[in-house]
């Protein structure tokens, strides 16, 4: 029992030996001999193999050796060609100084001449760029810009022709800065969209369309734009009269700020009209405004009426009969009603007439007093709310940036030029109309004193 249990245990390892071995041990064992054989035998083929791996290891370490001797010597000689190149290189540096040298004595004062030359061209090249000129004449920035480029380079020398043609170009801009010439040219309108047509330039300082509106050259697309707010006034008529103009003197704006449309022109367009000035004021201007406007209405209606009453008091005063039309009329009617009527009496009654009439001649005058006087404090309340949002923005954006405070600004000043705007009419108006309405109550008591006078008298003499 104990036997088949050794043999079972040894064919167990036979399959382990076998599986190990490889191709060497291909079949199972079925002995203990045959075992032992096949052990020696993948013992001899490891041999083998190891001495081919061993083989194969020096054989790639001499491959390694050259290689890294190859690197080497490739090293060495890099090195010494670096060495040359340095050589070179300083004795290259040596006559790069002595050729500048011979350079500078050789060019003498011609050194000077292309330094100004140099300078001039910067200058004129930057000048041209933004010129109204270069909308007629475009292209001559790039021919300087290309003469620096070369002068910078100092290998080659400007020629005689391109020297002659800077001093042509600085005399052709000084000439052109004193014309008034129209050519053709394509405009763009603010709405994208671009047509050919006649445009004028006056020099180097505007340049406005046939139609009379102002352009503005755009320096870096070259091309004409027409301004998207032109100025208010009389400029837009200048303008356009001197587009349609052959000859003779125009009268025109300049704006020697700037060739393509200065700081004053700027100035100018971003100015706001009256319109716009008067929306400045908000909802509290609007109200002053309206104030106003029923102020003056009113004033109107009121002198209307009291010429009115005027004209007819007049007419009155030539008549003998009393005429109920006017107040005159009414208050001489007292006194045909009454001839018999004792001096006293007939006082009271004709004052109570003057009275009744007294209302009619003076109604609206308070409300022009009360306007007079409310439209300053209106304009008031519109100076402390402008003030208001001023600090307003302050506080949210600082006060580095004017334009932010610039809203509540106007808006305070508008609000009390409205409110002065409508005090000072509204006072004058008030001071004609309560005229009118005291001189026909003047006329009134005269008559009336004159009548108690003559009824008096009369009564007297009876």
């Amino acid at each position: 029992m104990s036997i088949k249990f050794v043999k079972v245990a040894a064919f167990a390892m036979a399959g382990a030996l076998t599986f190990s071995a490889g191709s060497v041990l291909a079949q199972e064992a079925k002995s203990l001999d045959e075992l032992l054989d096949f052990v020696k035998r993948g013992q001899v083929q490891e041999q083998k193999e190891n001495r081919a791996r061993e083989q194969r290891f020096a054989k790639d370490k001499a491959n390694q050796a050259a290689e890294l001797r190859k690197a080497e010597a490739e090293r060495a000689r890099q090195e010494q060609i670096s060495t040359q190149l340095e050589d070179q290189f300083e004795e290259n540096e040596l006559l790069v100084v002595a050729k500048q040298q011979q350079l500078k004595e050789k060019l003498g004062t011609l050194a000077e001449l292309f330094g100004h030359l140099t300078s001039t061209a910067g200058d004129l090249s930057t000048n041209l760029e933004n010129s109204l000129t270069s909308a007629q004449y475009p292209g001559r920035e790039a021919f300087l810009q290309e003469l620096i480029a070369k002068m910078s380079g100092s290998d080659t020398l400007p020629s005689i022709e391109e020297i002659e043609r800077v001093w042509y170009e600085l005399n052709r801009e000084m000439v052109e800065s004193g014309k008034v010439v129209s050519f053709s040219a394509e405009v763009a309108k603010p709405n994208g969209d671009k047509g050919e047509q006649k445009v004028v330039r006056v020099g180097t300082f505007n340049i406005v369309s046939e139609e009379g509106k102002y352009l503005q050259y755009v320096p870096e697309k070259g091309s004409l734009e027409e301004l998207a707010r032109q100025p208010s006034g009389p400029y837009i008529g200048w303008a356009r009269g001197l587009a349609n103009a052959s000859d003779g003197m125009h009268k025109f704006g300049v704006d020697p700020t700037g060739p393509t449309g200065g700081s004053f022109l700027a100035a100018l367009i971003n100015s706001p009209n009256l319109e716009e000035r008067w929306h400045q004021g908000g909802y509290i201007g609007y109200a002053i405004t309206a104030v106003g406007a029923f102020a003056f209405l009113l004033a109107l209606v009121r002198l209307g009426y009291l010429a009115s009453v005027s004209s007819k008091v007049s007419k009155q005063l030539k008549s003998d009969k009393a005429n109920e039309n006017n107040p005159l009329g009414r208050v001489l009617k007292i006194h045909e009603d009454n001839p018999t009527m004792d001096p006293e009496t007939l006082e009271l009654k004709l004052s109570e007439g003057i009275l009744k009439e007294t209302p009619k001649l003076e109604a609206g005058l308070t409300l022009l007093k009360i306007i007079s006087a409310v439209a300053p404090l209106m304009g008031l309340l519109g100076t402390v709310t402008g003030m208001i949002i001023t600090f307003q923005a302050i506080t949210i954006f600082g006060a580095g940036d004017p334009k932010a405070m610039a809203g509540g600004i106007s808006g305070a000043l508008v609000t009390t030029v409205l409110g002065l705007l409508v005090a000072i009419p509204t006072v004058l108006l008030h001071t004609i109309v309560n005229g009118r309405a005291q001189r026909i109550i003047h006329v009134l008591n005269e008559q009336t004193t004159g009548i108690i006078a003559e009824h008096t008298e009369a009564n007297q003499r009876s």
